[in-house]
């Protein structure tokens, strides 16, 4: 299990802290545009019994827009797939269309890994 990163914190006396930390939990991302977002689109099979899916990674946004762009990507593949985890997973081996579908809604800076 991993620990929670609280700046060293132990202990503190300010009462507003633990406002400050619910706060910046509760926050909802903010959803980069599609010029300024990293994408990296890969092939991947570990954990899956085999199979060979096709992974993007580095979305940054709300859970609602990266479901979003999951279910555009996975219409225009005509595949399954699902969001998890800020990664998008479509079944199959599909990483060139993928990334074409990617440039297509604006994600200039789509790497291939």
């Amino acid at each position: 299990m991993s620990k929670k990163n609280n700046g060293g914190m132990v202990y503190s006396t300010n009462k507003s802290y633990m406002q400050d930390l619910l706060a910046d939990a509760l926050r909802e991302p903010v959803t980069l545009e599609p010029e300024q977002q990293h994408l990296r689109v890969r092939r991947d099979a570990k954990q899956r019994k085999g199979k060979i899916v096709t992974l993007v990674t580095g979305f940054e946004g709300s859970k609602e827009d990266l479901s979003d762009l999951c279910k555009q990507l996975k219409q225009a593949c005509g595949v399954g797939g699902s969001a998890k985890d800020g990664a998008i997973i479509i079944q199959g081996d599909l990483v060139d269309k993928v990334i074409e579908q990617l440039q297509g809604y604006g994600y200039s800076k789509t790497k291939k890994g």
